[in-house]
């Protein structure tokens, strides 16, 4: 019987580091985890290597059930899957026993809250980006030339008196950009 620990963040700006210690401090003897990887995603590299590699008896450690995955239909077919192989899902944070009838019970709600969460989260954010155009702002980097800059590449490139890296230097952006900047005027 070996205590296994899945750990799984989902953003670069997110870490494992705490995921990692709560799971050492429970006991695992192995770590696996998923970096920079949705939790709405049925596969998941670290997921499906710890599914290999657990045994009848084992214990699958998580942090938070929301760790495991954000899909309810997932998850619940995922932990009817661990029950089928006799493989004991731990939920540190959501402190549910799984191997009772309530704890079942509750891990299926946990499900269905956290599909809800990540839901919701998904609705504000598309509500703030519509928020921020309708104020004037669009998302995504500042140009690389100004509207001048822009005017003076496509003056120079109408000359047919300088190289593309020519033109390029004098405004101080690559060839490719300089190259956009006429092909849009087009």
């Amino acid at each position: 019987m070996t205590k296994l620990g899945y750990m799984r963040v989902s953003t670069d700006d997110q870490r494992l580091l705490r995921q990692e210690d709560q799971l050492r401090e429970a006991g695992c003897e192995r770590i696996f985890s998923d970096d920079g990887v949705s939790g709405s995603l049925k596969n998941r590299p670290a997921l499906d290597a710890i599914l290999d590699y657990a045994r009848p008896g084992d214990t699958i450690v998580i942090v938070k059930l929301d760790r495991l995955g954000r899909n309810t239909l997932n998850l619940l077919t995922l932990i009817e899957e661990l029950q089928k192989r006799n493989i004991t899902l731990q939920s540190l944070g959501d402190r549910i026993d799984p191997s009772t009838p309530e704890g079942r019970a509750m891990m299926r709600m946990g499900a269905v809250f956290a599909e809800l969460e990540r839901d919701l989260t998904l609705a504000r954010t598309r509500e703030g980006l519509a928020a921020a155009r309708a104020r004037g702002r669009v998302g995504g980097r500042k140009p690389a030339l100004t509207g001048d800059q822009v005017n003076r590449v496509r003056r120079l490139h109408a000359s047919k008196t300088l190289t593309w890296n020519e033109i390029a230097d004098s405004v101080g952006v690559s060839v490719s950009t300089a190259k956009r900047a006429v092909r849009q005027s087009d």
